[in-house]
């Protein structure tokens, strides 16, 4: 079907009007080009057995077939700190649909950013397209654009699938160390935004402009934090200043996404570290609102120094190779607030203290769960933690061994032990004592240790009452 010429001049006025508009929003600092510093092989530490294979197929592949690609992000900083990167992530200039053509193992995911993943069994190498920098609004005029491309009012990027070139690639990622591109085809490093330098100097900065970016994406702050943290590196000033004005903006990401984050931030070994700079950067609030109510200014309280407690333990299990449960953690660190809605519950309602309990389990979950959504499955681990702390004292009968019986015994006990460190309770440390000999002792020495303890202060008293005779069938 032809179109008149006036629907072709409008076409072409609107497409040189959104050139234009571009090149005027470009920042700065992007203009000039001539900033990259090319770092050949005998000037950097990274060797292709150092990376993964599936990986150096993808970049193979991308490139015979006459695409630009490279591996990008934290695999080549953790390379050139000579660590072993966790994944490789890679990007190039072929589009999201022809990695799909390229690929029959590849998949498509995400709306926000558009992203392909190619599958080598339960190894994901996960591959984006050159990011380019976005239109103004002005600019973004037509269905197609806000499809590509959408900001919230506030500034946050809610869709970004505007392609471009590496430099522009370079410039759009949020930290310098983590915007440096390694080539298999040369075998050089290419920095476009001085991450080297800062990588060697142990600095981490935001590309651009610490605020634009973070309004962009809240979540930046965490990350930066957390970069800080797990590579024992300083912030730079600019990047760190805005971070406690904006805080309260994570309250608009949702608290799914906030799960995944607090996760990343408390169970990957540097828990402890992160959960300074959280408090520094008034970053734990939007996180743990139900716990930030309970913070003493000297940071001393039975329920603070059960949170330190449990992330060093955390830490130290997670670099022993060892599992650690995300139920147990949140189970740790929610406790002393549950504790205390109970209280507030049993003196407000005159109720028992199990039933009050109980209550208290539900509200404080519920509020835990509006700032970040832990799933059910995690939550009803929580509760069943949170449970056997009343049961663990009543031993008595065959309590003690249908209590080892419960799949959560061993989080609880652990959990007890924690409270007895943090609260410096003697009865808790006879408890966790007790319980401590008793898994380890044979049968017969068990049953001892159950007569040892006496009558059950628990048992309750069975009053002999006479039945109340039923009449026979002669009196009716």
């Amino acid at each position: 079907m032809s179109l008149s010429r006036c629907t072709i001049f409008t076409r072409v006025a609107n497409f040189c009007r959104k050139v234009l508009l571009r090149e005027e929003d470009v920042p700065a600092e992007t203009k000039d080009q001539n900033l990259m510093t090319i770092i050949p092989r005998d000037k950097h530490n990274i060797s292709r057995k150092d990376i993964s294979e599936n990986a150096l197929k993808v970049l193979y592949r991308l490139n015979k077939a006459g695409f630009e690609a490279y591996l990008v992000g934290g695999g080549v900083r953790d390379l050139l700190l000579g660590k072993k990167p966790k994944d490789f992530d890679i990007t190039t200039n072929a589009t999201p649909e022809q990695m799909r053509k390229l690929f029959r193992n590849c998949r498509l995911v995400g709306r926000r950013f558009r992203l392909a993943h190619v599958m080598f069994g339960p190894e994901v190498i996960e591959v984006a397209t050159f990011r380019g920098h976005h239109a103004s609004e002005a600019a973004a005029d037509n269905e197609h654009d806000r499809n590509q491309s959408q900001r919230g009012q506030n500034g946050m990027l809610l869709r970004d699938n505007i392609f471009g070139s590496i430099e522009d690639d370079a410039q759009r990622r949020d930290l310098t160390i983590n915007s440096l591109y390694y080539s298999v085809a040369d075998f050089t490093v290419r920095d476009y935004v001085g991450g080297l330098q800062d990588l060697q100097q142990g600095v981490i900065r935001l590309i651009g402009d610490p605020e634009t970016r973070y309004r962009e994406d809240p979540v930046r702050m965490l990350r930066v934090v957390r970069f800080a943290a797990k590579l024992n590196m300083t912030i730079a000033a600019e990047t760190a200043e805005p971070v406690t004005r904006l805080s309260s903006l994570l309250t608009d990401i949702p608290s799914a996404r906030l799960f995944e984050e607090s996760l990343k931030l408390l169970q990957t070994g540097y828990g402890e570290q992160t959960y300074g700079l959280l408090m520094q950067y008034q970053l734990f609030q939007p996180l743990f609102p139900t716990i930030t109510q309970y913070l003493t200014a000297q940071g001393d309280s039975p329920m603070e120094r059960m949170i330190i407690q449990v992330l060093k333990n955390t830490d130290r299990r997670i670099h022993n190779d060892m599992r650690v449960n995300p139920a147990f953690l949140f189970a740790a660190m929610l406790w002393y607030p549950q504790s205390e809605r109970a209280q507030q519950i049993a003196q407000e309602s005159g109720l028992p203290w199990y039933e009050a309990f109980a209550l208290a389990m539900n509200d404080t979950l519920d509020e835990a769960c509006r700032a970040i959504a832990i799933p059910k499955r995690i939550t009803s681990l929580i509760r069943d933690i949170w449970s056997l702390q009343l049961r663990l004292p009543r031993r008595h009968g065959k309590r003690a061994w249908k209590l080892m019986e419960h799949p959560k015994f061993r989080a609880a006990y652990d959990l007890l032990l924690l409270r007895a460190e943090t609260e410096n309770s003697s009865e808790l440390e006879r408890l966790g004592q007790w319980w401590g000999e008793f898994q380890s002792a044979p049968p017969v020495r068990q049953s001892a240790m159950i007569n040892s303890l006496g009558s059950d202060p628990h048992q309750r008293r069975r009053h002999n009452r006479s039945r109340r005779r039923q009449p026979s069938a002669r009196n009716n």
